[in-house]
């Protein structure tokens, strides 16, 4: 046995670029022989190291057997390539009684994509014994018959071929029959008893023999039937068929039951010796199984679905036998015809998935086989997509397509194909068979990031805290995962006194502006930046957009003063006026610039205060000011007049301007004024030093003031001679002393100290406020007010030592205290308008 394999193990390797040179897939054919029954395991071959492939690359090659849903009896080994049986290989039940038994089947290999077709042939070896399918063979033959005559015996089978298969008959030795083996048309042989001397029912009734079938295999099997005759009476004519030979034709789709044919034969005796009876003699078992014989009228049915792909011919015996024994047979010839029944078998033998979308076209997705069972034309398909999709089928050979790109694929419209693969046979009426593919397209980075607007404005108010989010840039781009990821930065800027950083950032995620300080519109009122956006793909994709970032006034500032301006002292200077002006002269004007923009610069002018108010009037948009009436004598030479200037925001802003007015036909006459109003600004200038002064000296005698007040009180309860200082007589001639006059703002604080020397009559003194001073001066029952003048009220009264006065003057109270004959007050002055 081991040498018989060794001899099948002889292969030979047949190499076939069965592709067109521009097919990235290349397809070779391979041939192998192998005894059947191998053992599971054995090496059939080195599938790679006969066709140059290099061991150490088919882990990554991924090389496999196409399996098209068939019983595998090969498998690969993926690492090292060598051919093994996978399972138990029977030559007869794989291809019956077909002299040549081979095996087809495909293996592929990847990056590239190679397919291999591998034919291995399977050997018979001597593994079946003949059989008879009748273990007991009996005849009934009448005792005259002639000598010469011949009986059919039933042959035996044996699924072997070649030398393996039956090769003779022998017969266990008699004197009455010998054996004549003969050779049918096929090829097969079968044995006929030939009847060598006369039978004696008398002396021999029955007999028994011994028919041996012999296959030519090493060693030889063998197979035994056993032969009876049964001798009876004379019964001299024998059945003979109408045909020595039927031949019957039928579609493999003909129903079960269906009458294919009816065998006759006719006996001359008569009774019971011309009953004829029919049955099948020599018949292989599938036909058996298939067809059915009515012994008494000879007709053939179909007893089980007949398959032109798995037997396209049946041939057997029918055997005709009257009442008396007597035989005859005939051959019956059954053809199988193909119908087209098998659709088309679509199997996807490698599929690239998924594509990257940048795939050239004809770019190979997949390799699919479609193999139909049926033949002839039923057995040859045509495949095609159903759909208008970017991809084709080219048919490549032996029954592979292949699926390539047709066009250019894009991922972001298409993300993924469902491809139907339709095959069609060439059969009347046509069968397909229709096979998905779920193809996927992988991303690559094609697109740029797309901003939502091609250029933005923004509005910011001025002031702004600095941090402030601006706005929010946002941009899309349509691939997937990191090819999608924007970040954001910002490039350029049309600024350029100060770095970009300064004024404005963008967070790199969100495409959030951020100021970075507090905008002034007077200083800068646009700006230009170019923002970009850049995915993570590799390489990178970028656009870039411009974003126009408008400061937005507010009203921040307040009216500045141009004219009048004021002298280098901070002054307000003088406009002269003629006495002849008449109504509606223009006397000045005022003029007055706000730095901000739009409502928030309108200026409207208003005249606040004025000595005369009905002398003057200002243009409330111009600022001119205007003589309302004529000068009159009894009107004032010198005016003063506050402008208020005020802005159109919200809310508004306003200043105001002092304007001196001089009536006066030449500067001669104006200058006194002027002059005055000079030396009243020297005054004014010293106000200060001499308020602070005159706050120390007021806080110094209120605090001696009480301690006279103590004093006078012990003297008058004891009469001490310590504060003899005090006496009247020590102190100076009348006289009273006025400070200056302080003034801030539009409140004026007079300080006055009065202290008069006669006995008798004590003075206090009181600078009028002008325009108005408080009225009410209340004091003791004995009190009284002169008048002295136009600027002093007097205020006498006769006291006694130690008394007490309280003085009201407006909302204060004054307290005074009397020592001797000396009266010392301290007055404080609140005017309740400004003064001039």
């Amino acid at each position: 046995m081991k040498s018989q394999i060794s001899r099948a193990l002889r292969r030979h390797i047949l190499l076939l670029l069965l592709l067109p040179p521009i097919c990235p897939a290349v397809s070779e054919l391979v041939h192998y022989s192998v005894p059947e029954e191998m053992a599971t395991g054995s090496i059939v071959g080195d599938f790679a190291k006969d066709l140059g492939l290099d061991a150490r690359e088919l882990k990554n090659r991924n090389l496999h057997i196409l399996s098209e849903g068939k019983k595998q009896y090969f498998t690969i080994n993926a690492e090292n390539g060598k051919l093994y049986v996978n399972d138990r290989m029977d030559r007869e039940g794989i291809c019956g009684e077909s002299t040549n038994c081979v095996i087809n089947f495909e293996a592929v290999v990847e990056n590239p994509l190679n397919v291999f077709h591998i034919n291995v042939a399977v050997h018979d070896i001597n593994d079946n014994a003949p059989h008879f399918l009748k273990s007991s063979i009996n005849f009934e033959i009448i005792e005259s018959t002639s000598v010469g005559t011949r009986f059919h015996l039933e042959k035996a089978e044996d699924p072997d071929i070649g030398t393996n298969a039956l090769q003779n008959y022998e017969l266990s030795p008699n004197q009455y029959f010998i054996l004549e083996v003969r050779e049918g048309e096929e090829g097969n042989k079968y044995a006929e008893l030939v009847l060598q001397k006369p039978l004696d029912r008398e002396r021999e009734p029955t007999l028994h023999l011994e028919l041996l079938a012999l296959d030519g295999g090493e060693p030889r099997k063998t197979g035994t039937a056993q032969i009876w005759v049964n001798v009876t009476d004379a019964n001299d004519n024998a059945p003979v068929f109408t045909q020595e030979v039927y031949k019957v034709s039928l579609k493999e789709n003909t129903p079960v039951g269906f009458s294919l044919f009816q065998v006759a034969a006719s006996d001359s005796d008569e009774g019971s010796n011309a009953y004829v009876t029919y049955s099948f003699s020599n018949i292989a078992g599938r036909a058996y199984q298939k067809f059915r014989l009515d012994p008494l009228s000879g007709i053939t049915t179909v007893k089980e679905v007949l398959d032109f792909e798995e037997t396209d011919k049946y041939s057997m015996t029918v055997e005709a036998k009257d009442g008396g024994g007597l035989v005859a047979h005939c051959k019956v010839e059954i053809k199988v015809l193909d119908e087209n029944d098998n659709a088309p078998e679509v199997v996807i033998a490698s599929l690239f998935s998924p594509v990257p979308e940048d795939s050239s076209p004809g770019t190979v997705v997949a390799l699919i086989s479609v193999k139909d069972r049926d033949s002839g034309e039923n057995g040859k398909c045509d495949c095609h997509l159903q759909s208008n999709f970017p991809f084709k089928i080219v048919s490549t050979s032996n029954n592979y397509y292949k699926l390539l790109t047709e066009g250019a694929l894009d991922r972001e419209k298409t993300p993924h194909y469902n491809l139907t693969i339709t095959a069609t046979d060439k059969g009347t009426p046509p069968l397909s068979t229709h096979k998905t593919i779920s193809l996927q397209i992988s991303d690559i980075n094609d697109n740029s990031p797309a901003f939502e607007e091609s250029s933005y404005n923004l509005f910011v108010p001025e002031n702004n805290p600095s941090g402030a989010s601006l706005y929010t840039v946002r941009a899309a781009d349509p691939d997937l995962d990191h090819n999608s990821r924007i970040t954001y930065s910002i490039l350029t800027s049309n600024i350029e006194d100060l770095p970009l950083s300064s004024y404005v950032s963008i967070n790199s995620e969100t495409g959030t502006i951020y100021a970075q300080r507090s905008f002034d519109y007077e200083q800068l009122r646009e700006f230009r930046i170019q923002v970009k956006a850049q995915d993570g793909g590799s390489p990178p994709l970028s656009s870039n957009v411009t974003v126009w970032v408008f400061v937005v006034d507010q009203n921040d500032n307040s009216p500045r003063i141009l004219y009048p301006s004021k002298g280098a002292d901070g002054s307000s200077l003088f406009e002269m006026v003629p006495n002849s002006a008449e109504s509606g002269y223009l006397v000045t004007k005022v003029v007055a610039v706000d730095a901000d923009s739009g409502h928030n610069a309108w200026l409207s002018f208003r005249l606040l205060q004025a000595t005369e108010p009905a002398l003057f009037s200002i243009g409330s948009h111009t600022g001119e000011i205007r003589m309302s009436r004529v000068f009159l004598e009894k009107d004032a030479v010198r005016h003063k007049l506050v402008i208020l200037i005020k802005d159109n925001g919200t809310p508004s802003l306003s200043a105001t301007v002092m304007v001196n007015l001089v009536f006066a036909e030449n500067f001669q006459e104006a200058l006194p004024e002027m002059s005055n109003q000079s030396s009243d600004l020297d005054h004014q200038s010293e106000l200060q030093f001499y308020l602070v002064l005159a706050l120390a000296l007021i806080s110094f005698l209120f605090l001696l003031t009480v301690t006279f007040a103590t004093v006078i009180k012990v003297r008058q309860s004891k009469g001490p001679k310590l504060l003899q200082c005090f006496d009247p007589n020590s102190l100076s001639k009348t006289h009273v002393i006025f400070p200056p006059n302080y003034e801030e703002g539009t409140l004026s604080y007079s300080y006055q100290l009065c202290m008069p020397s006669e006995p008798r009559e004590n003075q206090v003194s009181f600078q009028k406020s002008n325009p108005q001073v408080t009225e009410n001066l209340i004091c003791n029952e004995s009190s009284q007010l002169e008048n002295v003048d136009s600027n002093c009220a007097i205020f006498n009264s006769e006291m006694t030592v130690g008394e007490k006065v309280r003085l009201v003057f407006g909302n204060y109270i004054i307290p005074t205290y009397q020592y001797g004959k000396q009266l010392l007050v301290f007055i404080v002055c609140n005017p309740v308008g400004p003064m001039y």
